[in-house]
Formats: C-alpha cells, sequence, structure tokens
C-alpha cells in the first residue's frame, strides 16, 4: 500500500470535501482527515438587500 498526503488551501468552507472528492476516489482509501482553519471559516457574502454604494444619499 502506498501512502500520499494531501493539503487543501484557499478554499473556505467544507466545500473543500467537494473540490477533493475526484481526487480522493483516484487515490482510493482515505485514512485520516485534519481540516484547517480554512475550514471552520465562514465564507464572505453580500446579501442582495445590502448597498454597494460608498456614498451618501443625501
Amino acid at each position: 500500500m502506498v501512502a500520499c498526503r494531501k493539503k487543501v488551501t484557499g478554499i473556505v468552507g467544507a466545500s473543500c470535501a467537494e473540490v477533493t472528492a475526484a481526487i480522493e476516489a483516484q487515490l482510493g482509501q482515505v485514512l485520516s482527515q485534519e481540516p484547517t482553519s480554512e475550514f471552520f471559516a465562514q465564507p464572505n457574502t453580500v446579501s442582495p438587500t445590502q448597498s454597494q454604494s460608498a456614498f451618501s444619499e443625501w
């Protein structure tokens, strides 16, 4: 058996599991996982009701 190690960076939140699913399928059995701080971070989102304007309306 050959052991491989991978580290995913730059993906915020649990979506890294979706991104790495194809890689894991090719590598075989996953023996362990260590979530990074990026895994637990919340992605920045802007709701449609929030204004993007930097200028005052008055």
